[in-house]
């Protein structure tokens, strides 16, 4: 299994998960709520010069991510399927240390980034300046201004993205969620949709070696029958070897803590045993996942895209070529209406 294309956040748990390769036309006619978050770091990560650099326009201003989502829309569009974007909202204050130790990361990895670039170190560089990837004010509001123009669903999550989604999916307003993030299970997203935005060749970094990275499903329910176990242990596994919003207990990785809970143990006894006492709360950790913030009141309206917007944002203000852009439009205003009556006909034969 390949990781070496972009960084996943959240709790690792890959070693206990059965998935499966699939095809992105298996997805036809499906709603997908799309972890945006971790989607725009995967773009950032990605769309990239041989020095790290990401695309910028002639005013200095990021455009990696309005790339990715403009090409890989029309591309899921093309392929019958309706995504919707679910934006993270504030952070949980059990996060504060994750979200301060990845900041001081990003700051360490730029200025390795920008030495590799001084030596000459393109490989290098590449490598940091993924790893310096962030959000700002800019490639958010861009992004979402991006997803209306192209008629795609903006969901603003009151805390965790992830979990916004997942409880969407739980509802059976979407089909599935799609995130490199494990936590979506935790969150109890009943189908989990990994490398929607990775499909398609990749070079492995620092080889002359490329692979074809295909889309994987997880199904919760899988998940959990193959392990022998219930979602709250799912989660007990989590919160042992390190959530978003704990640190776990260092020796104990997913198949240690898999055979624990299946003992019956619970974190804290776990700890007690160890000799440690845990950093926060874990019935918060616990509550997080069980019983996320989260908000019914959401809106999943697929519309026409409207070209003039789309051009305005992309070829006036961020100097893309307008004889891609409009190649691009005329497939994506097609496909668009298609991808709207495949997944009515699906709703209605399912």
């Amino acid at each position: 299994m390949l990781k070496l294309f972009f960084s996943v956040m959240g709790v690792a748990i890959e070693d206990i998960i059965p998935k499966q390769e699939i095809e992105l036309a298996s997805l036809r006619g499906k709603k997908v709520a799309v972890d945006a978050y971790n989607a725009l770091y995967q773009f950032l990560s990605i769309i990239r010069q041989p020095d790290g650099t990401p695309l910028m326009d002639s005013a200095g201003r990021i455009t990696s991510h309005l790339s990715g989502l403009f090409y890989r829309n029309a591309k899921l569009l093309e392929e019958g399927i309706l995504p919707a974007y679910v934006f993270d909202g504030r952070p949980s204050e059990l996060k504060a240390e994750t979200v301060a130790e990845r900041k001081e990361t990003r700051k360490k990895a730029r200025e390795e980034w920008e030495a590799a670039v001084e030596k000459g170190d393109f490989e290098t560089a590449r490598k940091r300046a993924q790893a310096a990837v962030s959000l700002d004010e800019h490639v958010l509001n861009s992004s979402i201004r991006l997803l209306h123009a192209m008629g795609i669903p903006v969901v603003q999550s009151p805390e965790e993205g992830e979990a916004q989604a997942s409880f969407m999916a739980e509802k059976e307003d979407v089909y599935c969620v799609a995130s490199q993030d494990y936590d979506c299970l935790l969150f109890g997203a009943p189908v989990l949709v990994r490398n929607i935005n990775l499909t398609g060749r990749r070079k492995l970094p620092g080889k002359k070696v490329y692979v074809t990275i295909h889309p994987e499903i997880i199904i919760l329910e899988n998940v959990l029958s193959k392990n022998q176990i219930t979602r709250e242990q799912l989660v007990e596994i989590g919160i042992l070897i390190g959530t978003d919003y704990n640190q776990g207990i260092k020796g104990i990785g997913p198949k240690k803590a898999l055979a624990l809970v299946k003992q019956g143990k619970k974190a804290e006894e776990v700890y007690k045993d160890k000799g440690i006492s845990p950093e926060v709360d874990l019935e918060q950790v616990r509550e997080v996942f069980l019983k996320p913030n989260v908000t019914k009141r959401y809106s999943l309206e697929w519309k026409d895209p409207d070209p003039k917007k789309i051009k305005k944002i992309l070829v006036e203000e961020h100097d893309f070529s307008e004889e891609r852009i409009e190649k691009t439009l005329n497939l994506l205003q097609e496909k668009s209406a298609t991808a709207r009556e495949q997944s009515s006909i699906t709703r209605w034969f399912s």
